[in-house]
């Protein structure tokens, strides 16, 4: 028999197991889709010869994600993380991995090599390239000044 009644549940709750107490959440009935957004964490380096993108992707396949330009200088990195099967004899104490679908989007700057770009995943970490082009000095002339 339960000590305190829940207020949020309407089930009764254990006061002397962590587990099982009933805690409110004001996010159940939103979506994990925007959930997933925030996991998908992604540094951006500049070097010398590129720029370099690298996104923590834990437990993802490479088939799992779309690596794509568009719009002629946007470098665009989505995928799709499935939700786990649940068996109903399973008893879940804590959900903290998130799932659903993610999209990342970088304006790529105008030195971008953008036929040249090259993805690769490893560890759970993929892996952006993006060649830079040589900055052209200006040409100078030097004018002779008469007088």
């Amino acid at each position: 028999m339960s000590i305190i009644p829940s207020l949020f549940g309407g089930r009764r709750s254990n006061v002397f197991d962590p587990f099982s107490l009933d805690v409110w959440d004001p996010f159940k009935d939103v979506s994990r889709e925007t959930s997933a957004l925030v996991n998908a964490r992604v540094d951006w380096k500049e070097t010398p010869e590129a720029h370099v993108f690298k996104a923590d992707l834990p437990g993802m396949k490479k088939e799992e994600v779309k690596v794509e330009i568009e719009d002629g200088n946007i470098l665009q990195i989505t995928g799709e993380r499935n939700v786990e099967k649940e068996d109903k004899n399973d008893k879940w104490h804590r959900v903290e991995r998130s799932s659903g679908k993610f999209t990342r989007r970088f304006r790529l700057p105008e030195n971008a090599k953008l036929d040249q770009v090259k993805a690769a995943m490893e560890n759970g970490v993929l892996t952006i390239t993006v060649p830079k082009e040589e900055v052209k000095k200006p040409d100078v002339k030097s004018i002779e000044i008469s007088g």
